[in-house]
């Protein structure tokens, strides 16, 4: 990079930022995408080599550590919060993971539902439970990557996964209340369909034809999470929805 090149600066310089679902698709470009910035990336996920890539990538431009965690098992978390207990701050919480299955109310599996709680809801409740406190520190900023099936679920086979997504909405608004006083800023982004390996494995489970262009790109969202992270602390964006600009078929 140039010595002229804005992002040379780093306008999240110092800033430790904690990515969950950063092994691909949205959680791995917003990770990058906070590398860019120069923020210090933890980045969390379960696959170990797409991981690794991530961080790879990310430490083209900022410092950046692997934490390969199956967030659904809390003793996992271990490592990551005894990490970020020595560096003694986190400015940037981001709940990027996440599962989805599909399944009409009279034959979907229940143990489905579990499994998407336990992803959806749980996880991102109890690692925010746990950084709080460093986050209270900093003060620092809270992101929940929700869905469009948070806001509404008028669309068939979705029953379990929006219920877990509507979940999310309640504990980002709840949460913003308690912890705006502190100095903490809680935002929801609320996506339409976007071009990921998950939604890919969707449209082929549909029976449909998958055109990524079509989509929404997750540099797209992730461009703005990091708009929304640099405002300054006169303002709080709260909610943002997104969706791809042509419906896809």
């Amino acid at each position: 990079m140039g010595c002229n090149d804005a992002r040379e600066i780093g306008r999240l310089a110092g800033h430790v930022a904690v990515v969950t679902g950063a092994s691909s698709g949205i959680g791995r470009a917003i990770a990058i995408a906070l590398s860019r910035e120069q923020a210090h990336l933890c980045a969390v996920g379960r696959n170990p080599v797409a991981l690794a890539e991530t961080v790879a990538t990310a430490r083209q431009f900022s410092e950046a550590r692997a934490f390969q965690i199956d967030l659904t098992v809390e003793e996992s978390l271990q490592p990551l919060i005894q990490f970020l207990d020595e560096l003694g701050h986190v400015e940037i919480l981001i709940h990027g993971a996440g599962v989805i299955h599909q399944g009409r109310a009279e034959q979907a599996d229940v143990t489905d539902f579990d499994r998407q709680y336990a992803a959806n809801v749980r996880a991102p409740y109890v690692l925010t439970q746990r950084l709080l406190p460093l986050l209270t520190a900093a003060p620092g900023q809270i992101v929940f990557i929700n869905s469009s099936a948070g806001l509404t679920a008028k669309r068939p086979e979705v029953g379990q996964y929006a219920a877990t997504k509507h979940a999310l909405r309640a504990i980002a608004d709840s949460l913003r209340e308690e912890v705006n006083p502190k100095g903490i800023r809680v935002l929801s982004v609320y996506l339409g369909r976007t071009a990921t390996p998950m939604q890919e494995a969707l449209f082929h489970q549909e029976g449909k034809t998958y055109h990524p262009a079509v989509l929404l790109q997750p540099e797209d969202v992730a461009s703005i999470v990091v708009g929304a992270l640099i405002l300054p602390y006169t303002a709080e964006v709260t909610d943002i929805s997104i969706r791809p600009m042509r419906r896809p078929g």
